[in-house]
């Protein structure tokens, strides 16, 4: 499983975000190396396709459903609707991604 957490240089919500995979990575058995992508300005966000600070992919997937929609690519903060913390992805998108791409359909 490939996973990635690509983020701005100093966001605040870059570690919090890197723990909580790293606890759910744990609780669903799955040793994966988590590879952190600093993205450090606007060429860089365009190539990657960057929605923000701090996204997670899994096998190339954007954890949120939102990212689907969305056309800005750019070196900014990302915010969680509904998350506990609007700056961090919540627990249950980490899960569920996880879950998905171990089992390659989903969830």
């Amino acid at each position: 499983m490939r996973v990635e957490v690509l983020y701005v240089p100093d966001c605040p919500h870059h570690p919090a975000a890197v723990r909580l995979l790293r606890d759910v990575l744990l609780a669903e058995g799955v040793a994966a190396e988590i590879c952190q992508v600093a993205v450090k300005d606007a060429q860089a966000a365009e190539e990657l396709r960057f929605r923000g600070s701090p996204t997670i992919r899994i096998n190339g997937r954007d954890i949120a459903e939102d990212s689907h929609t969305l056309d800005f690519f750019g070196v900014a903060c990302r915010v969680y609707p509904g998350a506990k913390d609007a700056g961090v992805p919540p627990v249950e998108l980490m899960y569920r991604a996880v879950r998905e791409a171990r089992h390659g359909e989903k969830v």
